[in-house]
């Protein structure tokens, strides 16, 4: 009997890719963040976030550096206090001394309206004011002191992000809807309120903005909660309801393999369904830990997702009982360790090269197969890995090579292709 399930394709059907199986980015607005473009035809951005004391110049400097330099594109700083808002212009002058000129996002609670006012450098330095709605002031304080900050933006030719938070939501707005969803004949759960209760506060304190004379190009969103499954609700009820810029992240991700992976869950089904143009991953370092993680996950995500490239992908398999010996592991550390350490340099002389694909393979199942579909790979034998394995150039075998030397001869081989491919590329764009 025949199986309808397993009728074989036309010849000639179209293969999606995965890039062509995402949905088509949702439009937003384009917003202009010191150079940085986010929303409108933009990839989706990068950002991080200092833990520092901002008031703490020295530190607060290495910490930008650090991220900006793997590849933050965005950098938010805590502006708490009179210290911190009088540090922030030395900081953005000595990070142009040293080449950097990422853009800087001062992040305000409470009384954001009187460190802008009091220290006009500081709100002349920043690229982007990041107020929440929630906390922005109280009462009848509160329309007061967010117009206070927007004026101020204006003035300065300011971006804002609002960013709705479930940790500090306006409760004024909460309460109201709870009230009004209690006399509803057929009551929602107190989940799907808070929901709509983050997605009105952004849209109700943008539409607030606009009002005071915000430009619409001049205004990102978020809305931001813990949980990965109703920051998928958020963003989709948000997305549809706004074609302001928004700003994706799961608050309070954690810390380790649990931050990660749930950040990765929500932020690749957003990502896949369209919706975000920026992007942060708030994990919780160890301590001491290092702060560039976040980026990292962040560009992973990214060019897993096949969204943006930003280093060559090594590919390589993750051993089993037929790789006896820890020589392939070594190669493929080795190799991805080259790659990193060579990559500002590749960068500046080799446009192109972070779309590399380099496979380090451990045995003869997978191996020369994978190494094939790579740009460049090298196959170990795997029981044993005696020292001799095959090297595939786009596709072709090009050369085995044996002996200790290995890993060094293959780094070679990998300098002599990007040099080759890319080299030219470069040239070819310069005439």
């Amino acid at each position: 009997m025949s199986n309808p399930d397993c009728t074989p394709l036309p010849v000639d059907a179209p293969v999606e890719t995965p890039a062509a199986a995402a949905a088509p980015r949702s439009r937003t607005v384009a917003v202009d963040i010191g150079g940085v473009m986010v929303g409108g035809d933009a990839p989706v951005v990068v950002q991080s976030m200092t833990n520092t004391d901002t008031a703490d110049i020295e530190a607060t400097v290495a910490q930008v550096a650090a991220l900006a330099r793997a590849g933050s594109e965005l950098v938010r700083i805590t502006v708490d206090r009179a210290e911190a808002a009088a540090a922030v212009p030395r900081i953005r002058d000595r990070l142009a001394k040293q080449g950097l000129d990422v853009p800087l996002i001062g992040d305000f609670h409470y009384i954001g309206h009187t460190l802008l006012a009091d220290h006009p450098a500081c709100a002349a330095a920043l690229a982007k004011y990041r107020i929440n709605p929630g906390n922005v002031g109280f009462g009848q304080k509160r329309d007061r002191q967010f117009a206070a900050i927007v004026e101020t933006a204006i003035r300065h030719g300011k971006a804002i992000r609002i960013g709705a938070n479930w940790g500090s939501l306006d409760q004024a707005l909460l309460t109201r809807l709870m009230d009004d969803n209690a006399r509803a004949e057929a009551p929602h759960s107190a989940a799907v309120v808070t929901r709509e209760a983050m997605v009105q506060s952004a849209l109700l304190s943008a539409l607030e903005a606009e009002d005071i004379g915000l430009a619409r190009d001049r205004i990102v969103l978020s809305a931001k909660v813990s949980q990965v499954q109703d920051l998928i609700a958020v963003y989709r009820m948000l997305a549809a309801r706004t074609d302001h810029a928004l700003h994706l992240g799961l608050t309070e991700a954690g810390m380790g393999s649990k931050g990660v992976v749930a950040s990765a869950a929500a932020l690749g089904i957003l990502l896949q369904d369209g919706i975000g143009d920026t992007i942060r991953i708030s994990l919780t370092p160890e301590p001491g830990g290092d702060r560039t993680l976040e980026v990292k996950v962040c560009q992973e995500l990214l060019q897993t997702m096949g969204f943006r490239a930003f280093v060559p992908v090594v590919a390589a398999c993750p051993g089993c009982g037929r790789t006896t010996s820890t020589l392939f592991q070594e190669l493929a550390k080795s190799i991805q360790d080259h790659i990193a350490a060579r990559m500002p340099v590749w960068k500046e002389s080799y446009p192109g090269v972070e779309a590399m694909q380099v496979a380090v393979m451990g045995c003869i199942v997978n191996g020369p197969g994978e190494s094939k579909h790579a740009d460049i790979g090298i196959s170990l034998p795997g029981t044993g890995e005696t020292p001799t394995a095959p090297v595939f150039i786009d596709g072709r075998k090009a050369m085995t090579l044996r002996g200790p030397a290995l890993a060094e001869e293959f780094k070679q081989i990998v300098e002599d292709y990007v040099a080759r491919r890319f080299g030219a590329a470069s040239a070819g764009d310069a005439a």
